[in-house]
């Protein structure tokens, strides 16, 4: 349906929407709804008769300007939906005029949430942070005619991958890392990978504002690596190789670095595009000699692997693998010296120890650990309702540097096993296909007393018996953010757990409506603090002092193992300030 008169709302959707009823609380049929809505812009041409229909109606009006983040200037064009957060299927979608304004009309009174997309643009919900969004409330004394959609523009970073020659380099492994704060935690995370073109370019786009890190992995194209000579029983390396040859490119960041922790970040502001070229400089190459460990009973062979690990995770090696004839050893070549990860293989997947290993001179033997070594962890499950198991359940065993170290699924008995555990200490994670979310809320050891929480401890070379109690997050907590006595909008409000650096999973955070209003859901049984603070978005608040200082005025909740019902919150959570 095409506008009607000049003011400013883009085109009205098609579709209907499912939430406007007439006087009686009738839907209209479409054609009906139709005609009402074509009469309804003409009358809002002339001025007032359609805002005193709807005061008759009991209902009202969204309306506001989508505008760019960055500059603030209109974006015409721009799909805007609202639609109500309880059942999402109700919704009504317009599309902006030249001035980015919108308008929704005849709305009942609740809540809805209103969002903007445009090509180059995120997908933003109205007062978008870190994916939550204040819900827009419809209802006497609510102003919601006057509102700013803000949509953050996409960034890039680009660039071209040249070798100590100025030539680019084809086929190169580009890496991207974001530094990460949700949750109040500052990570570098993986976000992208890309590969250098014929040209040797590479790209990456629609990034949100962040800072980002840019490495590198390729190998020279003229390089040329030694290999076995095994005679008689002995084995050796060949040597025949000329040492400009038997060179490698070391990972390389941005600028230069070839650590991680040397990394010169990439800032992307809103809406940024950002050059970045990468010059590669080889180095002699070094190689090691890797020997795995056979299986007595069927004569295979485990081996090590040897990865590198940059801000924490884990990047192939790059390295060139070349095995000997009686299948014993690994020879791998090619290598930058540096730090290496050292990991073993398993039945239930890739188990890795906490160690590195220097890589730091030719003809370095890296051997895996025996079986006997590591450790096996079964663990026995229950339910703390005694309900059956979830469905698609998954455990895993977490450090105590927040890594993942081994994933394994649930027997349908409740049973499952980690076999070639390092030894160390643990958190046993857990994951389901579906909602709600589980937890492992008590467990014991060796047939020891039950405690509170997930954490194990592995001995070497020993058989560790767990025994394990879900709990399901089905609780919510509502209530209402004040501030001097006011209803107050947009504030993250975070339900922190007991012991709150341990147990991450249990953290849930929501955002105050334009009511004040709030719901976290999901809530997993323990003992928690309710704070709300004011642009509370975005920075490290679980570093160690900061979050304290809000906890000190929070609210206190328990939610029972048993409990199965919302809590509301008798008096108003105070906002503090960030």
């Amino acid at each position: 349906m095409n506008r009607v008169c000049r003011n400013g709302v883009g085109k009205v959707a098609s579709k209907p929407a499912p939430f406007f009823k007439n006087r009686k609380g009738v839907r209209h049929p479409k054609a009906v709804f139709r005609g009402v809505m074509v009469l309804a812009a003409v009358w809002a041409c002339a001025g007032g008769p359609i805002r005193a229909q709807e005061q008759a109606q009991g209902t009202y009006r969204v309306a506001g300007i989508v505008v760019n983040d960055a500059d603030g200037t209109p974006l015409g064009k721009t799909r805007v939906s609202l639609a109500e957060v309880q059942d999402r299927r109700k919704a009504e979608t317009i599309i902006t005029g030249a001035d980015g304004r919108f308008e929704f009309r005849n709305v009942p009174p609740g809540k809805f949430s209103l969002e903007g997309g445009r090509r180059n643009f995120l997908s933003t919900t109205y007062q978008w942070h870190e994916g939550f969004s204040t819900a827009i409330v419809t209802g006497a004394g609510l102003e919601t005619e006057n509102l700013v959609l803000r949509l953050i523009p996409f960034g890039s970073i680009a660039g071209k991958i040249i070798d100590e020659a100025g030539e680019p380099v084809r086929n190169a492994r580009v890496r991207l890392y974001m530094r990460n704060r949700q949750f109040g935690r500052d990570r570098v995370v993986t976000v992208g990978f890309a590969q250098s073109d014929d040209e040797g370019k590479y790209e990456f786009m629609e990034l949100i504002p962040a800072e980002y890190f840019v490495a590198v992995q390729a190998h020279p194209w003229y390089a040329v690596y030694p290999g076995w000579i095994d005679e008689n029983g002995t084995k050796s390396r060949a040597d025949t190789v000329a040492p400009e040859l038997n060179v490698a490119y070391p990972t390389t960041f941005f600028n230069g670095a070839t650590e991680s922790e040397s990394a010169t970040p990439i800032e992307i502001e809103k809406g940024a595009r950002v050059a970045a070229d990468i010059h590669l400089i080889p180095v002699p190459a070094i190689y090691v000699t890797v020997k795995g460990q056979k299986n007595p009973e069927n004569g295979t062979v485990t081996w090590p692997t040897l990865e590198r690990v940059e801000f924490g995770e884990v990047e192939r090696s790059g390295g060139e693998m070349i095995g000997s004839s009686d299948g014993t050893e690994m020879l791998i070549n090619g290598l930058a010296p540096g730090a290496y990860f050292l990991g073993e293989p398993s039945q239930t997947g890739m188990i890795r120890t906490s160690g590195r290993v220097e890589v730091a001179k030719d003809g370095q033997l890296i051997e895996g650990k025996s079986a006997e070594a590591s450790a096996t962890v079964k663990v026995k499950l229950k339910t703390a309702r005694g309900e059956d198991l979830p469905p698609g359940l998954n455990l895993s065993l977490r450090t105590e540097q927040m890594r993942s170290i081994a994933f394994t699924p649930a027997k349908a008995n409740g049973e499952a096993i980690f076999d070639n555990v390092p030894p160390g200490k643990y958190s046993v994670m857990v994951n389901v296909s579906r909602a709600p979310q589980y937890t492992i809320g008590r467990i014991s050891q060796q047939g020891g007393a039950e405690t509170e929480g997930h954490d194990i401890t592995v001995g070497e070379g020993v058989t560790v018996d767990v025994d394990a109690t879900l709990m399901a997050g089905i609780v919510s907590v509502e209530g209402v953010v004040k501030k001097n006595g006011k209803p107050l909008s947009g504030v993250m409000v975070a339900l922190v757990p007991k012991e709150p650096r341990t147990h991450l999973e249990r953290f849930r955070r929501d955002q105050s409506d334009m009511d004040g209003t709030f719901m976290v859901g999901g809530i997993l049984p323990g003992t928690y603090t309710l704070i709300a603070v004011e642009d509370g978005w975005g920075f490290a608040w679980m570093k160690e002092g900061v979050l304290e200082k809000y906890l000190a005025k929070g609210q206190q909740v328990n939610i029972g193992v048993m409990m199965n019902n919302k809590v509301v919150l008798p008096e108003a959570l105070e906002a503090q300030p960030k």
